[in-house]
C-alpha cells in the first residue's frame, strides 16, 4: 500500500521506489536523445543552407551586382561564383537586348492613343507608333541609379519622339522623312540617357507606322502618296530615256565632229598643196616665162584632149574625127554609122 502524506513524500515498499526510479531515469534519457537528434538534425539542416547559399551561377546572358554590407559591385564573369551567406547578397540582371512599343499594345496590337497622338509643325494630327530597342550595360548603376530605369527611358523616348516629330511636316512624316526622323529620335535619346547615367543603353528606335488619325485623311494621303510614286516613276523613265538617248547622240555627234574635222585637215591639205604648187610654178615661170607658158599649155591639153573627139572638117565635105584609134576600137561602128548618117543627111540636102 501507498501513502502520500506531502508533495515530494514517499511511503511506499522499496521495490516499488526503484521501479518508479528506473522508470523515471529512462524517460530523462530518451527525452535527451531526442535532443540531441533534433539538434543534430537543426545542425545538419543549417549547414546544407549555410552551403546552399554561398555559392551562385551568372548565366551567359546575365551579369550580377554582389552587395556587401550595403557596397554594391558588379560581377561580370559568366559561371560560378562564391558568397558569404548573410553579409553578402547577389543580385541579377538580364544583359540582353530587350524592347517596348511606344503608341500601340504589343499583346492586342492596339493604338493607344494618349501615346500615339502628335502634332506636326504645320498643326496636322498623326498617330505614329514606335518600338524602343535597349539593353543594360551597367548593372550597378540600374540597380541603384533610380527607382524604375525602364520607365524613364521610356518617357525620354516619348518626349524626343514628340520633340523631333513636332518639327517635320506631315507629309515628311508619312512619307520621305522617316529615315531622318528615326534618327534624330536615336541621337536625342542618346544623349539623355547619358546624362541620367541609368545604366541602360539605346540600342534602336524604328517608327513602326504613320497615318493620320481619320479614314477619310488616310485615304487623301494615301492618293498623295500615289500621286508623288507616279512622279517619281514618270521621272526615272524619263531618266532611263534620256540616260539611253544621250550617248547615243553624243557618239553621232562627235562622229560629225570628228568627219567634218577630217574634211576640214583635207581641205586644208590640198589648199596647201595647191598654194605649194603654184609657189613652185611661179617661182619657174619667173625664170622662163615663155617656156613654163609653153609647159603649162601642153599639160593643159594632155589633160583635156584624151576625154574629148575632134572633128576636123576641111570644107570639102570630108571629115575627120580625132582621135583615130575610135575607128579602130570600140566606137568604129557607132562612128561609121555617124559618118554614113551624116553624109546621107547632106546628100538628100544637096
Amino acid at each position: 500500500m501507498t501513502e502520500f502524506r506531502n508533495e515530494g513524500d514517499w511511503t511506499g515498499e522499496p521495490e516499488e521506489l526503484k521501479k518508479n526510479e528506473q522508470k523515471r531515469r529512462k524517460g530523462k534519457k530518451g527525452k535527451g536523445a531526442v535532443k540531441i537528434g533534433i539538434a543534430a538534425a537543426a545542425a545538419v539542416i543549417l549547414v546544407a543552407v549555410f552551403a546552399g547559399d554561398s555559392f551562385y551561377q551568372i548565366g551567359e546572358e546575365e551579369q550580377a551586382v554582389l552587395v556587401t554590407m550595403g557596397k554594391p559591385k558588379a560581377v561580370p564573369e559568366t559561371g560560378l561564383h562564391f558568397k558569404i551567406p548573410l553579409i553578402q547578397s547577389v543580385y541579377k540582371v538580364n544583359t540582353t537586348i530587350q524592347g517596348f512599343p511606344i503608341g500601340y499594345d504589343l499583346a492586342t496590337n492596339e493604338n493607344v492613343e494618349d501615346e500615339s497622338l502628335m502634332i506636326t509643325s504645320d498643326y496636322n494630327f498623326i498617330n505614329v507608333d514606335f518600338f524602343v530597342e535597349y539593353r543594360i550595360t551597367e548593372p550597378v548603376q540600374y540597380l541603384y541609379a533610380a527607382g524604375e530605369p525602364e520607365a524613364i527611358l521610356k518617357n525620354i523616348a516619348q518626349s524626343s519622339i514628340r520633340t523631333v516629330v513636332g518639327s517635320y511636316q506631315v507629309d515628311d512624316v508619312l512619307t520621305t522623312g522617316k529615315g531622318e526622323i528615326q534618327s534624330k529620335i536615336k541621337d536625342m535619346i542618346t544623349q539623355k540617357l547619358e546624362e541620367q547615367d541609368i545604366g541602360i543603353q539605346l540600342v534602336n528606335i524604328s517608327m513602326q507606322d504613320s497615318e493620320p488619325p481619320t479614314a477619310e485623311v488616310i485615304q487623301a494621303f494615301k492618293e498623295v502618296e500615289n500621286a508623288k510614286q507616279g512622279k517619281e516613276t514618270a521621272l526615272n523613265n524619263a531618266n532611263k530615256y534620256r540616260n539611253e538617248q544621250l550617248p547615243e547622240a553624243e557618239a553621232e555627234a562627235d562622229q560629225i565632229i570628228k568627219e567634218a574635222e577630217a574634211q576640214k585637215q583635207t581641205r586644208i591639205n590640198e589648199a596647201e598643196a595647191q598654194v605649194a604648187r603654184f609657189n613652185a610654178m611661179y617661182e619657174e615661170y619667173r625664170k622662163n616665162p615663155v617656156v613654163t607658158k609653153q609647159r603649162m599649155f601642153y599639160e593643159t591639153m594632155e589633160e583635156v584632149l584624151p576625154g574629148m573627139k575632134v572633128v576636123i572638117d576641111s570644107g570639102d565635105g570630108v571629115q575627120k574625127v580625132l582621135p583615130l584609134d575610135s575607128f579602130t576600137g570600140e566606137d568604129a561602128a557607132a562612128a561609121r554609122e555617124s559618118a554614113q548618117t551624116e553624109a546621107e543627111t547632106e546628100t538628100g540636102g544637096r
